[in-house]
């Protein structure tokens, strides 16, 4: 089933030698709410990958942020904090695909370079968490605690409650 996985991402699990399991996903069902009640898969479970950017800065500061479904990523106060700048926010769908390469409702860490890449300590609490493939038709399962072979910076209060 790895052939169902973007490139750059089985290159990249594969480079940082990262055990996972990938699952097939039709695209309709991606995004992660769809994903989750179509496949059974407890929302607490699904990890979302965002690219967040800095505003009024230039050049922008970008970085890839992991936080729960069931969080919010906490742009006005943790994020802007991070990328050190006044104002910060979500990246949008243009320029997620331009930095990343890939379909939005499958954007992964893996296969992201030269962004920082920040983790919401609740993420780190899950024993497996589900994440994107890269596309629209694929998702991995693997130990959140993998991704600090990546250079992950695990963050408290990241992500807050939704």
């Amino acid at each position: 089933m790895d052939d169902l996985l973007d490139p750059a991402v089985l290159a990249a699990l594969r480079t940082h030698r990262i055990a996972y399991r990938v699952m097939a996903c039709s695209p309709e069902h991606a995004d992660t709410a769809a994903f989750c009640t179509h496949y059974g898969v407890p929302v607490e479970q699904a990890a979302n990958t965002i690219i967040v950017a800095s505003r009024r800065v230039e050049p922008p500061r970008y970085a890839t942020c992991v936080a729960l479904a069931t969080t919010r990523l906490d742009v006005n106060h943790t994020i802007k904090d991070l990328l050190g700048v006044a104002r910060a926010s979500f990246a949008d769908a243009q320029v997620t695909v331009a930095l990343t390469g890939m379909m939005i409702g499958g954007v992964t860490p893996f296969g992201i370079r030269d962004l920082p890449l920040y983790v919401d300590a609740a993420v780190m609490a899950q024993p497996e968490v589900v994440m994107g493939g890269g596309n629209r038709s694929s998702k991995v399962l693997l130990a959140p605690a993998d991704l600090m072979s990546m250079g992950a910076v695990v963050v408290t209060g990241l992500a807050q409650a939704r």
